[in-house]
């Protein structure tokens, strides 16, 4: 497709976990729109408040924090055209918040939590670069081979061993998933990346 950026992938809101972990934070779960991979990022009770109220279509008698920036953008006859999570480092994502003023683009830095609780009042799409969601993400999609394999229950030979481990993280991963359980999930997937290598 002419002038689609290959490296944006388009996401959808998976919904909202508690982490227990995570001292009160919430996990927020984006969904590829089109493919099996989910991605956890972990946000703030407020923030996590102010998507979910938005997704319930829930309004409080007052203005939220975001409600008050939605009003803020729109009085100045700007919108919100997309939000973009565009890196991630040491364990932090980054994202965009894109805005169009007069056919004029504006890119502003943004915490995902806030990009995303704004997304969600603009009705505006949320993108994940590609490299990013590779790194952190978590694929849905069955490891039928493993499986297969595991089923079969072929005798260990020297050298198997370390992938024997492997593929019981791989299963304990997509069980993980299956019981949306995301924060072990999460956790496996980079235990089985380090194995990996």
């Amino acid at each position: 497709m002419a002038g689609e950026d290959l490296s944006k992938v388009l996401m959808e809101i998976l919904g909202l976990s508690t982490s227990p972990s995570s001292g009160g934070a919430y996990a927020l779960i984006l969904t590829e729109a089109e493919g099996n991979n989910r991605l956890p990022i972990i946000i703030g009770s407020f923030e996590a408040q102010a998507i979910a109220l938005e997704l319930e279509n829930i309004k409080p008698p007052r203005p939220m924090t975001h409600d008050l920036l939605k009003n803020f953008v729109l009085s100045f006859d700007t919108e919100i055209k997309h939000v973009y999570i565009n890196d991630l480092s040491d364990g932090t994502f980054f994202a965009q918040i894109i805005f169009q003023k007069n056919g004029e683009k504006i890119e502003l830095d943004a915490r995902p939590s806030d990009a995303i609780a704004l997304a969600v009042r603009f009705d505006a799409p949320i993108y994940v670069n590609k490299d990013v969601l590779d790194e952190a993400g978590i694929s849905t999609e069955p490891e039928h081979q493993t499986l297969e394999q595991a089923l079969k229950g072929d005798e260990v030979k020297p050298g198997q061993e370390e992938l024997s481990q492997l593929e019981k993280l791989e299963e304990e991963l997509q069980t993980a998933i299956e019981t949306e359980n995301y924060e072990k999930a999460a956790k496996l997937r980079d235990r089985i990346s380090k194995m990996k290598g």
